[in-house]
């Protein structure tokens, strides 16, 4: 009778399952979590930094005169005087310099939208001698300052009688070589293929540069808008140079004279510090988003 042979055992071969991680790997893992958990860490730490002048200037608007700049600092007021926010809207012309700095603010913010995307467009989609180098030029007047040549931009507005007018700032910055600049790359990548089929169905540039280019432009739109509204809005050495007529002052303008007049009332002076800011502020919450999309896709070329 023959002998039933045993079955043989499974060969050993010293690996750990393959559903199993590798310690290496879950070494690995935990040092990227480690750094992300650091980044996350470093980002909220610089965050704090950078919003902790803006929450001290808030804090204080809401102080008495003589709490704002006690030792230890007071992170909570005791008691809360909201009445700081009537009294600088009662002791200073609050009422014309908004008016005037937001009538500075959207005109000139509606003219750079207009003439930097206009200009755009003939950079990026249209074909004629010089363009390349023209465009530089244009561009390379960004690396000017302004300082260099303000005298002879003064002397020029007075001769035509825009000095001491709201018109000499629309005049200057009427035209802007960054918006240029940002609208012409962005327009770079939308594809040359939806301009070539309207000119086939007879639109005018005029027309692809209206319907076709600016709806699919919002995103730069909307980082140029914010960038030349808050520009313009905290913008003290042009009006302080071509606007001498208290009613023609800006906020920063007579938030100086004010700061001037009342230089023990700090509270105040923090309320109405926080009441410039605030547009500002409320822009860039609503409008983040349109901002960095913009940015993120203006260097990108179809």
């Amino acid at each position: 009778m023959a002998a039933v042979s045993a079955p043989a055992a499974p060969a050993a071969t010293g690996a750990p399952p393959s559903s199993a991680p590798r310690p290496a790997q879950r070494r690995a893992r935990r040092r990227r979590g480690a750094v992300r958990l650091l980044g996350y860490v470093v980002l909220v730490a610089a965050a704090a930094a950078i919003m902790l002048p803006f929450a001290w200037m808030v804090i204080s608007s809401l102080k008495e005169n003589n709490d704002v700049f006690t030792v230890p600092l007071e992170w909570i007021p005791d008691p809360v005087r909201w009445s700081n926010y009537v009294d600088i809207w009662a002791k200073s012309d609050m009422v014309t310099w908004v008016k005037n700095t937001l009538v500075l603010s959207v005109t000139v913010t509606a003219l750079q939208v207009t003439t930097g995307s206009f200009a755009a467009y003939g950079f990026a989609k249209m074909r004629f001698p010089g363009r390349n180098v023209l465009f530089l030029v244009y561009v390379g007047t960004i690396a000017v300052p302004w300082q260099s040549y303000m005298i002879p931009q003064f002397v020029m507005l007075s001769d035509v009688g825009l000095s001491n007018t709201l018109w000499a700032i629309v005049a200057l910055q009427t035209f802007s070589a960054f918006g240029v600049f940002l609208m012409k790359q962005y327009y770079e990548s939308i594809p040359e293929s939806l301009s070539e089929a309207a000119r086939i169905d007879g639109m005018s540039e005029y027309g692809i540069w209206w319907r076709i280019m600016l709806p699919l432009s919002k995103p730069a739109i909307a980082s140029l808008v914010l960038l030349t509204f808050v520009n313009t809005w905290n913008d003290y050495l042009g009006p302080l140079i071509y606007l001498r007529d208290p009613q023609l002052w800006t906020i920063q303008l007579g938030l100086k004279t004010f700061i001037s007049q009342y230089n023990a009332e700090y509270a105040l002076i923090m309320a109405g510090s926080v009441l410039s800011v605030l547009p500002v502020a409320l822009i860039f919450l609503f409008g983040q988003r349109y901002f960095v999309q913009g940015i993120a896709t203006s260097g990108v070329k179809g």
